[in-house]
């Protein structure tokens, strides 16, 4: 079963809440739990807004790394493939979309604070990305369109160093909107969703669809990016990478690189 709660909350019941629920993987999600968020963001037009969170202390931790490790081609191409649809379906989402953060946005988790039209979080929530430190790449919206909302130098510094940054830094660079003190978060998400209750849901959806411009010229470097990505599955870059998280030690890529470039004695022959 998909590790995701789809709900609908707020004072008029006009609210749908996106939560995902698998805390002991610090809410990394797998193909079936992007399925169930496309789904629920595609099926959003009835409401005013939609609000994406996480459950247990972190917002989220990107795609499920466990994958990597051992990886089966299909089943990679088709998460990197759902991730694709998932940034695109919050993008192409009819009504604005906060990303309620508290905690740790990571990789892929970060990318959607990207996506997400509007980001508050939590004065102990930090922001990433994790790609070259683990054998991949951001290319579904860090590489891309975090350069529009950051800068060009700073987005490379977040996706290319795999750097971590606080709330505030995050706040300040532009990547967020708003922070809040610890345990203040849903007084601030129901301040914000008060506010849009107010306003048109059509001229917002205009507004919201006509801002897409610089997502929509993205597309296709996203697209050439998975490629990449898709035609890397097995690398000794990713295995190092993923191996090494999945071992908690850090990751030598180029011992991995020569260990696979070493001739065999059959080569020596």
């Amino acid at each position: 079963m998909a590790a995701i709660d789809v709900e609908t909350r707020g004072p008029h019941g006009n609210v749908r809440w996106i939560t995902i629920n698998r805390p002991d993987r610090l809410n990394a999600y797998d193909l079936d739990m992007a399925r169930t968020m496309i789904a629920a963001f595609e099926d959003a037009a009835a409401y005013d807004a939609v609000v994406l969170t996480g459950a247990g202390g972190a917002f989220c931790a990107g795609g499920a790394l466990d994958q990597l490790g051992e990886p089966d081609p299909e089943q990679l191409r088709s998460l990197f493939t759902g991730s694709l649809r998932l940034v695109d379906a919050i993008r192409s989402c009819p009504r604005p979309v906060i990303a309620a953060v508290d905690g740790a946005a990571a990789g892929g988790g970060n990318e959607l604070v990207v996506a997400c039209d509007f980001a508050i979080a939590t004065e102990r929530s930090t922001f990433g990305q994790t790609g070259p430190r683990v054998g991949s790449a951001p290319v579904l919206g860090a590489t891309n369109l975090m350069a529009v909302q950051i800068g060009e130098k700073r987005a490379k510094e977040m996706a290319m160093l795999c750097r971590r940054y606080s709330a505030q830094q995050a706040l300040t660079m532009g990547l967020i909107n708003e922070v809040v003190p610890d345990g203040a978060l849903a007084g601030a998400v129901d301040r914000w969703l008060g506010e849009i209750e107010r306003l048109s849901p059509r001229y917002l959806e205009i507004a919201k669809i006509s801002s897409n411009q610089w997502w929509n010229a993205s597309k296709d470097n996203m697209s050439a990016g998975l490629g990449m990505l898709i035609q890397a599955i097995g690398s000794e870059d990713m295995l190092e990478g993923a191996n090494a998280f999945l071992e908690k030690r850090k990751p030598d890529f180029r011992a991995a690189r020569r260990a696979q470039q070493k001739p065999t004695e059959k080569d020596d022959q």
